[in-house]
């Protein structure tokens, strides 16, 4: 939850007739010091009465200018210090408007009005320490009660200072005496939920909007409360709201973008956050939680710049550094990452995460002795952390320690029976140590929690064939090959088991598949080896021969749209605008093709 909500600039509300005092103190404290009052005591004197007029007309510019001149003329006049320090303030200038009202306070310690405002211009400026013993000389010394938005101010610095209770009771004191005050609610409620007293606060934020439902500020703080509770279909209403209601709020934009990725509504999130970068092209903020974002939703590649910025900006944070690595680990650049995750470490040297992150990026180098010490080295900071356990019996089982990777996957199995992968790799293994009826069961319980899982359920229908269970061997071979229509080889098990049930002709028919299905496994990985050399050619500006080497694609594929569409471009560049046209014409409908096939033969609800 952010900070108490900052009081308005007060500008409407306060001194006005402070000001038309100050002017009769300016003109008596000079006539004190001469006889007859000089020129620029007069021009200072009328000075401060035009400022005074403008401000209580609202006309903030002209008040600035007369107020500067007072201050030029007469430096040695609280009063003069304490106007223009005030109109700096309304003007949002607090740093400005403290340096004038400092000024103000030594020269008049005991003005009250100086005093108050000098407090709410350092709470602005997050000195709440300053801010604290002028609001409690104000509270003693005035005789008047402050308005909701000074005590708002106060409860804030209270509450910055590690005085939560004294903050809370004077907001509970104030809505004693207004009650209809959502200001006053809104507050108190931010109060309770920077405790975790979600419940409470959720009862002042409701209270706010029920008293003023154009008000934006209590739709963003229940909504954010609904986030932190990780209810973010209710965040996302809320904070929809407050948006619509505070259209430019940066920070109202970027929660909602949040909530809207935790809701897994990551495209409408990303349409979000890309209008906060509109709103503030230079927000590290937008740039950081857009990359997030475009990373949740599969999209490293446009996430990276954004990362890359947001760790130029804030080079110590280590959440920023972890997310900027795994984005290039996800693109497979594990070399270029390890140094951001080392820089990370020596930053947060305890977390378990990070060790998990640093030892993927290994894995993906192959150094599976550094990968196996970061995994331990999380393991000894989360001994339970499924995870791990599971990743470092994966490491195991590539550096072929069968035994210890076993002892590691069964651990990860144990502490989280819910994750598929832990019982199909134990799976794989059990079948490769010939020990079957371990593997069954294992690769069982991978297809009960993962159904999809085409592997699984091939690797099962093998076990299923070792352990002579010829029936449910089929039964699951046949739902590999329903959901990996491409795969050669469940249709070649399958054969064997169909051969065993005395299904001769059905074993043929799975073998002429297998045997097609080959076939065009290799003429693609023909196909993407003349792909591949004909783009680099391509893009070393050598047409003739790129053209060759895709024509080359296409023939060993002749089914492959990207092989057509790379073959277009390289006959567009030649000047072969007609063959172009239809190699791009051929490329759109093979695509058109087999999405149409692969909608009509998706599993279906």
């Amino acid at each position: 939850m952010n900070r108490l909500p900052r009081a308005s600039s007060l500008a409407q509300r306060l001194l006005i007739a402070t000001l038309c005092l100050s002017s009769i103190q300016l003109a008596s404290q000079t006539r004190a010091k001469a006889p007859a009052i000089p020129d620029n005591v007069k021009t200072a004197d009328a000075a401060f009465r035009a400022g005074s007029a403008a401000y209580q007309q609202g006309d903030l510019r002209t008040a600035h200018e007369q107020f500067a001149k007072v201050v030029r003329l007469a430096p040695r006049i609280a009063a003069g210090h304490a106007a223009f320090g005030t109109v700096l303030l309304a003007e949002g200038d607090a740093h400005a408007a403290s340096v004038e009202l400092e000024q103000a306070r030594r020269l008049d310690p005991h003005d009250v009005n100086a005093s108050l405002n000098l407090a709410l211009a350092y709470a602005q400026l997050g000195e709440s320490a300053k801010a604290v013993p002028l609001f409690e000389f104000v509270d003693q010394t005035s005789s008047q009660t402050l308005t909701p938005n000074a005590i708002i101010s106060y409860a804030g610095v209270l509450a910055a200072t590690s005085h939560r209770d004294a903050a809370q009771q004077r907001l509970e004191q104030a809505l004693s005496t207004s009650p209809d005050d959502a200001s006053l609610h809104d507050a108190l409620g931010t109060l309770l939920a920077q405790q975790e007293r979600y419940s409470d606060a959720t009862m002042q934020f409701q209270q706010a909007i029920v008293l003023a439902p154009s008000l934006a500020s209590p739709h963003y703080h229940l909504g954010s409360v609904y986030l932190a509770q990780l209810d973010p279909v209710s965040a996302v209403r809320e904070l929809a709201q407050a948006n619509e209601l505070a259209k430019d709020n940066l920070e109202y934009t970027l929660q909602l973008g949040r909530a809207l990725r935790a809701a897994n509504q990551d495209e409408q999130a990303i349409a979000v956050l890309r209008r906060a970068l509109q709103l503030a092209p230079g927000s590290v903020d937008a740039k950081y939680e857009l990359a997030l974002t475009l990373q949740a939703s599969g999209n490293a590649k446009e996430s990276l710049p954004l990362f890359e910025q947001s760790a130029a900006a804030r080079p110590q944070d280590p959440a920023v550094l972890t997310n900027f690595a795994l984005a290039l680990v996800q693109l497979g650049d594990a070399k270029r990452a390890l140094p951001i995750y080392l820089r990370a470490l020596k930053i947060t040297p305890n977390s378990a995460s990070l060790r998990e992150d640093l030892g993927v990026a290994y894995l993906q180098q192959a150094d599976l002795d550094h990968a196996i010490e970061q995994y331990r080295a999380g393991l000894a900071l989360e001994p339970n952390n499924p995870q791990l356990h599971y990743d470092l019996g994966l490491a195991f089982k590539l550096k072929d320690d069968v035994n210890d990777a076993i002892a590691e996957l069964e651990q990860a199995a144990m502490l989280d029976p819910t994750l598929p992968d832990p019982p199909y790799t134990l799976g794989v293994l059990y079948m490769q140590l010939a020990r079957f009826t371990e593997a069954q069961t294992s690769l069982e319980r991978a297809t009960a929690l993962q159904p999809d899982h085409g592997d699984a359920w091939a690797m099962l229908g093998n076990v299923y064939k070792q352990n002579e269970a010829w029936d449910k061997a089929a039964a699951a071979l046949r739902r590999a090959i329903e959901l990996q229509p491409d795969q050669p080889s469940p249709h070649i098990t399958l054969a064997t088991v169909l051969i065993r049930q005395g299904d001769v002709a059905g074993a043929a028919e799975e073998r002429k598949k297998a045997a097609q299905l080959s076939r065009v496994a290799v003429n693609r990985q023909r196909a993407n080896f003349a792909l591949d050399s004909g783009l680099l050619l391509l893009k070393r500006g050598q047409i003739a021969e790129a053209v060759t080497q895709l024509q080359a694609a296409v023939a060993a594929d002749p089914s492959y749209p990207d092989a057509h569409r790379a073959l277009a471009d390289a006959l567009m560049r030649q000047g072969h605008n007609a063959d172009a046209a239809i190699e791009r014409q051929q490329a759109e409908r093979l695509s058109q093709t087999q999405s149409d096939h692969s909608t009509s033969t998706a599993p279906q609800p």
